[in-house]
């Protein structure tokens, strides 16, 4: 296993694998990791990202056969859940479309489903233009404002996003904008919960709905006055959905 990890929590409890957006890395997750102390927590930066920046080259797919061999190496038979935002959410799709029962339930939160190979045309030469205002601090605020990055995490996200190099941010970018719900996604069996952002764009939303009519086992939500970032947003919302939706279904499961 190549990628930084960390493990929180009761390692006796159900097992919890959170994956994070793009632009952040595993401490995102912060707030989510007080609040599920209860259970085992795997918290991970995903490759090229975070601490996770010499571990091979960014996609979607390899990351998901990665992180499936971590769940399987650490669930023992437990219960296993699966949290992943934007990025993140992508590559939760991407696992439970592979291994249609390893994960017990799945949290998707706002994840883009609807490709953009138009966009992403015109997008590509203005991200090689801009890349170096992510390096000025005061622009780099701007960017942390719409992603809701609380204050304290501010030097965090700066220095990550300095880090990065314009071509994995463009490797990035050209992964999320493209994905869209594998063939497979419809086997899964997992106890999935879809959010979106009542703020969050058209596309966003349209893309959650695609999530839900994909697969019977999904039940979306639409999350008022939010936009995209809902898990930093609003941690205690978001928490409370998760922590009831873990609760209705690992009961039903056992």
């Amino acid at each position: 296993m190549t990628l930084y990890y960390e493990e929180h929590g009761d390692t006796e409890g159900p097992l919890i694998v959170f994956l994070h957006g793009g632009g952040v890395s595993g401490w995102m997750w912060n707030q989510q990791l007080e609040y599920f102390n209860d259970y085992h927590c795997i918290v991970l930066d995903l490759p090229e990202q975070g601490r996770s920046r010499g571990e091979g080259m960014f996609s979607i797919r390899s990351s998901a056969d990665k992180i499936i061999d971590l769940i399987e190496d650490k669930e023992k038979g437990k219960p296993v859940i699966l949290i992943g935002f934007s990025l993140g959410a992508q590559i939760t799709i991407q696992i439970v479309s592979m291994k249609h029962e390893l994960i017990d339930c799945a949290i998707i939160n706002s994840a883009l489903t609807k490709p953009m190979p138009l966009g992403w045309k015109f997008l590509k030469p203005f991200v090689k233009l801009s890349h170096p205002l992510t390096k000025w601090k005061k622009f780099s605020k701007l960017q942390a404002k719409v992603l809701y990055i609380p204050e304290n995490d501010f030097e965090k996200y700066f220095q990550e996003t300095c880090d990065m190099e314009v071509d994995t941010l463009i490797r990035i970018l050209e992964e999320n904008m493209s994905f869209k719900v594998p063939p497979d996604f419809k086997l899964a069996s997992s106890n999935m919960l879809v959010t979106v952002g009542e703020n969050e764009n058209k596309l966003m939303k349209k893309s959650a709905q695609n999530i839900i009519n994909s697969n019977s086992n999904c039940h979306g939500v639409l999350v008022s006055r939010v936009g995209h970032g809902l898990p930093i947003a609003n941690p205690e919302l978001f928490n409370s959905l998760v922590m009831n939706w873990i609760e209705k279904h690992i009961k039903m499961k056992n």
